[in-house]
């Protein structure tokens, strides 16, 4: 499909965001082709090679946009700018770039949180009210006066505490964190089976560990990897909440653990499970021609449609499965407890990056989801804080693992963070947890060893 046929108009945030990510090479002369999809990977165990047809199936012209510049395409923006990925066991993928995707233009607007104080705003007039009318009023302001808008609590110097305050009643050595019932979300009253259940139901919602071996003759290792990295930068692009990742992990995982798949619709299998996850956890989903134009128009509306329908019916409609990021909400909140409000921030942020990289590597599945929370939270406060005990009594207790249950997962994940920063092929994760917002926490030291005591009991 030539250049001239798709969408020639970005808009200035994703020029922006492109830019900060790769140096703009535009070129004055003629726009350098865009990489085609319909290719994904080379042939297996073939030699490397970063170059893929340039047959791509043919799909509707959208209507175009007010264009940037008369002298910057989308193939001048995007073409030239297209990350070169190395060969990773033999094979190469090659998926466009997330940053290059058009911001949705009714996506809903972020909207900052306002704390609005409760004030009494009764007009009462004396002459007009008797004694009962007074005393009812007084009741009312009183009432008003304890109501508690915000889940936050004023401290000493005009400054706020952490955004979920944890009243720590202590029984024994174990602090009770369900006890804050001011925050619905928090969902006090049942929080200990919630995720009971989630416990049980974990095992019924897992891939299988070994379906590269038993399944999938077509696809490799190294593909799903790229796919998983490519999906990270679209979730990114379309400021998608981390669980809706996690859940199109699990239904990749999920379908492919019985579906034999050829590498030409991996892709396409990949954004059909992020719709559905969409569906599933976003307020503002993004369209059926939204996931067909971040493919670069690879599938046309019918093929997604298609294959969303082939995926809801083999996962037999069973979309709600617990993942990681389900866990580590808790484990976070119980461990995060007695640190101060920057470095609890920075504990929740390098996680979920130690948790993210978790979803790259294949051979994590044979950990169920909580260990790998567990894990997760296990390192990242040896990380952070490398004087203090990284597993204590509250978390066992909450967590329901040891530190000798931990140990394996915990080393498996501690070879992840080293391995992330050696490697090129897969930037996606270790590029978003380095930026301000998520405290840099990609860019922290990693210790090259973890001590075997730590994970005595």
């Amino acid at each position: 499909m030539s250049t001239q046929n798709r969408r020639s108009s970005f808009s200035s945030y994703t020029a922006s965001s492109l830019a900060k990510r790769n140096s703009a090479v535009v070129s004055s002369g003629k726009a350098a082709k865009r990489a085609p999809l319909a290719n994904i990977t080379n042939q297996r165990n073939a030699p490397s090679s970063s170059s893929v047809s340039s047959s791509t199936k043919a799909s509707k012209t959208k209507k175009e946009a007010p264009a940037i510049s008369s002298s910057i395409t989308r193939s001048t923006i995007c073409g030239n700018n297209l990350r070169e990925l190395k060969t990773i066991n033999s094979s190469t993928t090659i998926f466009p770039k997330a940053n290059c995707l058009p911001r949705r233009k009714d996506a809903a607007p972020t909207v900052a949180r306002v704390y609005v104080p409760v004030q009494s705003t009764f007009d009462v007039s004396p002459s007009k009210s008797d004694a009962r009318d007074v005393s009812a009023f007084d009741s009312i302001q009183r009432k008003t006066s304890n109501l508690s808008v915000c889940d936050t609590s004023k401290t000493e110097g005009n400054t706020y505490s952490r955004e979920i305050v944890v009243d720590l009643e202590r029984e024994g050595k174990v602090v009770n964190i369900d006890n804050i019932y001011s925050d619905p979300q928090l969902c006090a009253t049942y929080a200990c089976d919630i995720y009971k259940n989630l416990r049980e139901s974990e095992e019924k919602k897992r891939p299988s560990s070994d379906f590269m071996e038993r399944i999938q003759n077509d696809i490799n290792v190294s593909m799903r990897a790229i796919l998983i990295d490519w999906l990270v930068e679209v979730a990114e692009e379309y400021r998608l909440v981390p669980d809706t990742l996690y859940l199109t992990v699990n239904y990749v995982d999920r379908y492919l653990s019985g579906k034999a798949m050829n590498r030409q619709r991996l892709q396409l299998l990949g954004v059909s499970c992020m719709m559905i996850a969409s569906k599933y956890e976003e307020i503002c989903a993004p369209q059926v021609e939204d996931f067909c134009y971040i493919t670069d128009n690879t599938y046309l509306k019918e093929e997604l449609l298609r294959m969303e329908s082939a995926v809801l019916n083999y996962l037999k409609f069973e979309m709600t499965a617990p993942t990681v990021k389900c866990f580590l909400r808790r484990f976070v909140h119980v461990a995060a407890h007695d640190v101060q409000e920057v470095p609890s921030l920075q504990l929740e942020c390098l996680t979920n990056f130690i948790a993210e990289l978790s979803l790259l590597e294949y051979s994590m599945l044979c950990y169920p989801p909580s260990l790998i929370a567990a894990s997760a939270t296990f390192l990242a406060r040896f990380i952070l804080f490398p004087s203090k005990k990284p597993w204590n009594s509250i978390l066992q207790h909450y967590a329901q693992y040891r530190p000798s249950d931990l140990c394996a997962c915990v080393k498996d994940l501690h070879r992840l963070c080293c391995s992330s920063s050696d490697t090129s092929n897969l930037p996606a994760i270790r590029e978003k947890y380095s930026q301000h917002k998520y405290k840099c926490v990609a860019k922290k030291y990693i210790p090259l060893s973890i001590p075997q005591e730590v994970f005595r009991n």
